[in-house]
């Protein structure tokens, strides 16, 4: 133990992943290897705990403890960075969130992509739910060029290389064709989370992408919001993501 005084007591291994550090087990792997110091003081017993007042380095670098846990939805518009800043001085998505504590988005979505983006300071969360064993499906909408034939929906279905890599099995639904302006409105259903997969899904068959959405993360959805606009998850919806994910984990 070290801190006498101060706030409520937490595991060592905790506050690293609570803090966006890395990932609870890796944080336990650091701690065995003696790369963790509380206070100045190496430490190795994964029981130690920590408050608030404990000054925790890895490998010389201070971990920044978060005091309050925020988990937000939101619905990112068009010609958005995913990203806490930009050099380039666009648009990122913090600039809609009006929050003192320090939150970054899970995962990502393209610059001109839109829907639903979990943004959080629970870095334990956003590694678990980030982590390929997660498999968390999410549910996107593209409207694309073209008229997806029988055989290029199947595709889509049982996995296309993209990147030299074949892609999980996806659940596709085409919801509405326009066959004189020559598009298709596609619902795809995914839960690997590659660099512009869906939008290299469709190319592979022959469609170009031109809109995009994401509706649907896990059973979060974007009810009740409109673009640039966010809420904050219910203890209940937190509970129940933590509960998808380390299941998932225990595999």
């Amino acid at each position: 133990m070290f801190s006498e005084c101060g706030d409520e007591m937490e595991r060592l291994q905790k506050v690293i992943a609570n803090a966006g550090y890395c990932s609870r087990r890796k944080a336990e792997e650091e701690i065995k290897k003696g790369h963790v110091t509380v206070n100045g003081k190496i430490v190795v017993e994964l029981g130690t705990k920590v408050d608030s007042t404990d000054v925790i380095e890895i490998n010389g670098t201070v971990i920044r403890k978060e005091e309050k846990k925020e988990y937000i939805l939101f619905y990112k518009p068009r010609e958005v960075i995913t990203s806490v800043h930009d050099d380039k001085g666009r648009t990122t998505v913090l600039d809609y969130i009006d929050t003192d504590t320090r939150i970054y988005p899970v995962g990502r979505l393209d610059y001109d992509t839109t829907g639903l983006l979990l943004l959080t300071n629970d870095g334990e969360l956003a590694n678990l739910l980030m982590h390929p064993k997660a498999e968390i499906e999410k549910v996107y909408v593209a409207k694309v060029r073209g008229i997806l034939s029988a055989t290029e929906i199947n595709k889509l279905k049982n996995g296309v290389v993209i990147d030299g890599r074949k892609t999980s099995r996806a659940k596709v639904k085409v919801r509405k064709i326009d066959k004189k302006a020559s598009t298709s409105i596609v619902e795809i259903t995914i839960h690997e989370g590659r660099n512009h997969q869906v939008k290299k899904m469709f190319e592979h068959v022959g469609h170009e992408v031109l809109k995009l959405k994401r509706e649907r993360f896990a059973f979060l959805d974007l009810k009740g919001l409109h673009s640039g606009e966010y809420r904050y998850f219910s203890i209940k919806e937190v509970k129940k993501l933590y509960a998808m994910v380390s299941h998932k984990q225990k595999r």
